[in-house]
This record gives C-alpha cells, structure tokens and sequence, in this order.
C-alpha cells in the first residue's frame, strides 16, 4: 500500500536516512532528532527498500553515491510503491547534474555537500508539513568555556552550529584565515559532544616533516625502518574513543591523503611495518585556512577524501569581519598576561577597533602581550601598541569604515539579487557568482544576522 504524507498527524514527522557513511548518517540523524522529528537511519539503499516496506514514513533523505543501490536507483525503486513519498537526495558537487535529473523520477529536492543545516530544515519542514515559523532549536544547556569570546553575532552563530553537530560523531571541517581559532573551536566541539569523557588528541600536519608524519598518525613496529628501535603507537590509536584534530589538512602528501581516505571509510589502518589491520572509532575534525576546493579543482587533494572529511563545514569569519569581538578579546588576553593589573586607554581601545587584524585573533594575543609588558602594568596607552596597530606610515592601513560599508552594501545587493534569479539555490547562485558555494553560505549567514530575507518565503 502506498506509503502517504501523513501532514495532519500529531505525532513527530518520522524520516528515513540513508547513507553508508557514517559520520553523515550521524549528523542527520542528530541534528533531525535534535528538530524534534523521529528518524532512523539505515547503511545502504536495499536496507531502505526493506524499512520501507513497513509503512509509517514521512520523508526519505538518501545519499547519491552508494555501494550498491545507489541512491537514485534507490529512489526509481521507491517510486514504484511509495509514489508520494518525498524524497530529499543528497549530493556532491560532481552529482549535481545526475540530481537535477533524478528531480523527473521524483525527488523533491536536492542539497548539495557540506550541508547548509538551515536549508535542510526548511527543505524537510515544507516536504512535512511543518510551519516554516517553527524556530531552529539550539542545545539549551551548552555553555561555552570562560576563555572563549563570542560577542558578535557571526560568532554566536558558529558555536550555535556547532552545539547541532556536537553530539553526533560526524566529521566536520573547520575553515578560516590563519589565527582566526580553529583550535578553539574544535576544542568546544569536543567537549561539548558525547566523547568529552575521552581523549582529544591534535596533530598539525604542516609542523610534522613529511617522512614523519605517517608514524605520527599510524605508529610504527619495531625494525620498520632506520632507527625504529621499538614499537610506536600512533595518534588515532591515542585517540580511540575520543577525537583526534588534524589541523592544516591541506598540507597532506597524497599518499597520506589515501592513507587518510581508508580511515574514513572504514575506520581501519595499519601501523608502519604491519600488515596487521588496526581499527579506530576516533571522531575526526579537520581544519584548514586553504581553499579545498580549489585545491581538488587543481588536482592537490583528493576529491573523495575532500567529501568524505567535509561532511560538515563551520566557518570562523576573520576578526575584521567581527569587531564587536576585539575588545572582549584584547581585555581577556590583558587580565591575562598582567595578572588583571593593566587595562586599556580609550585611546589604544580605539586603535584596536580600527585595525584590520590580519594576522587575527593570533596577532591581537601577541600585541597584548607586548603591551601588557611595556605598560608594566598600570594603562595601556596607544604607545604601549605595535605601531602597526596605531597606524602610523608605513605599516598596514586601519580600516576605512565608510568605503568598507560601501563596498559591502555592493556585494551584498549583488548576491541577495542571484539568489532571487536562482530561486534560492545555493550552488546554482554561487556557480553564477563565481564563487565558491562555502564562501556564499558564510556570506548568507551574516546577512541572515544582519536581518536580511535570505531564504525563500
């Protein structure tokens, strides 16, 4: 009998996922759950036909590239007997054009990898019945740690993302300019999820010599090579149980980056010098201040494992782009480093508000530390500042806030104006913009936190 949309109902929505990747079977399941619909996720498309079967679903959520059944063979299948069942499918950026087709066969729409968790919750909402006013639900009872600052609302949005995802054990990829705090964030992020208990264990992947790095991560027996005189235990191991942080992914060889792939396929790995297979259930967060995309486009990393690493994506703005979060910084890194005994003039505060902050949250700590030192104490004073950071001749400009605020009322119209053209589709509007679809999605949120219309009514 055909499966019906049962819209009326007072019970939770109840939505299939389907997806043999793990870690994006846990970001849907939690994240769905965590909305407040009922959701159960299977590994395979033939698992999905059986399930159905069954009766009492709402919606499916399939991945495109399965083994096996793949999810548009899955969803031609589906059709026969559940013919309204909506289906939601989910892709690649190499699947797009076989999802747009798969739209005639019947699937209601398509969300392209990383997900964007709003636009999947209004995707799902509409295909459920769900009114669009319902507010998205944040995790009540985090709470971040006292040494980290997220005054501005850009900031506030990426620790509300990433209390969504933190209970689940997806992976996620952290991006942002050098210094920004990618670190930090993992660091919430684990201890916010259902491993805080276990280890968290982070490897920076351009700090660690090439030749070196493969037993950093692996370990090693004893004899393998040269000057292995006793067996090493590598970092996923270390971090069984736990999460291990890979930072500078980009900076991976590509007989790493293979290497890599196997983990996150199958959790499984062999030590340097073994044919033994080793498993690990370690939750892997990743980060990076390059643009991955262009990095698979130019053939320096590897597509699969781009996707496979990228099953979520935050995004931590640069500091100029969140000056309500400078002076909370600066006076928290100043308590700091004078024991609370200095603090900051108006004149170095405005200095501070001005600066464009290259070198971000990283560049502010290491000013105020300088100043903390040369103030010795008492008021820091514009003088007490790098001279950079005053804005005297030769060093960087400070920010021009009036052609800054022109330029980005530009920009803002023009984007706003292609997502109207493209119906709201994300990567068909950063297609048009030649842009990436990750910088487009970070540019919507902050007009989404600005007040803007940014999604379709």
């Amino acid at each position: 009998m055909p499966n019906e949309v049962r819209k009326n109902s007072p019970k939770s929505p109840r939505i299939l996922i389907v997806d043999d990747d793990a870690g994006q079977r846990s970001l849907l399941n939690s994240f769905l759950r965590g909305q407040g619909f009922d959701t159960q996720p299977v590994e395979s498309g033939e698992r999905a036909l059986e399930v159905l079967r069954g009766g009492g679903f709402d919606m499916m959520i399939s991945d495109v590239r399965m083994p096996g059944l793949s999810g548009l063979e899955t969803l031609r299948l589906v059709r026969v007997e559940h013919p309204v069942l909506p289906v939601l499918l989910v892709t690649a950026y190499a699947d797009i054009r076989e999802a747009v087709g798969a739209m005639r066969d019947g699937a209601v729409n398509y969300l392209a990898k990383p997900i964007d968790l709003d636009e999947l919750l209004a995707n799902v909402r509409q295909a459920t019945g769900i009114a669009k006013s319902t507010p998205l639900k944040f995790a009540a009872n985090q709470k971040l740690p006292e040494n980290v600052v997220a005054t501005s609302a850009l900031m506030q949005s990426v620790f509300h993302d990433a209390a969504l995802i933190a209970p689940s054990d997806s992976r996620v990829l952290i991006t942002g300019e050098s210094g920004c705090g990618k670190e930090v964030l993992a660091d919430v992020i684990h201890a916010w999820s259902l491993r805080a208990a276990g280890p968290l264990v982070k490897v920076n992947c351009a700090a660690i010599p090439e030749t070196l790095l493969e037993t950093e991560l692996f370990g090693h027996e004893k004899g393998s090579f040269t000057g292995a005189s006793a067996q090493r235990i590598g970092r996923f191991e270390t971090a069984e149980g736990g999460t291990i942080f890979l930072d500078e992914i980009a900076d991976m060889s590509p007989p790493l980056q293979a290497k890599l792939l196997r983990v996150t396929q199958s959790g499984s790995f062999s030590r340097v010098g073994s044919s033994v297979e080793l498993k690990t259930n370690a939750r892997i967060l990743a980060a990076t201040n390059h643009n991955l995309e262009e990095r698979v486009r130019a053939g320096k990393f590897r597509e699969d494992l781009f996707y496979r690493l990228n099953v979520v994506e935050l995004n931590i703005p640069p500091l100029r782009e969140r000056v309500e979060d400078i002076l909370p910084l600066a006076n928290q890194f100043i308590t700091e480093f004078s024991q609370g005994k200095s603090r900051l003039s108006s004149g170095a505060a405005a200095c501070l508000s001005r600066y464009a902050w290259p070198g971000n949250v990283r560049e502010l700590r290491n000013s105020m530390e300088r100043a903390a030192l040369l103030s010795r104490g008492e008021v820091i004073l514009p003088e007490h500042l790098p001279s950079r950071v005053r804005g005297e001749a030769g060093t960087p400009p400070i920010m021009d806030t009036h052609e800054t605020h022109g330029l980005e009322e530009i920009e803002r119209a023009a984007i706003l104006q292609a997502l109207r053209e493209h119906q709201h589709n994300r990567t068909e509007t950063a297609k048009a913009l030649g842009i990436s679809r990750r910088a487009l999605l970070y540019k919507l949120q902050r007009y989404r936190e600005q007040g803007f219309e940014v999604d379709p009514r």
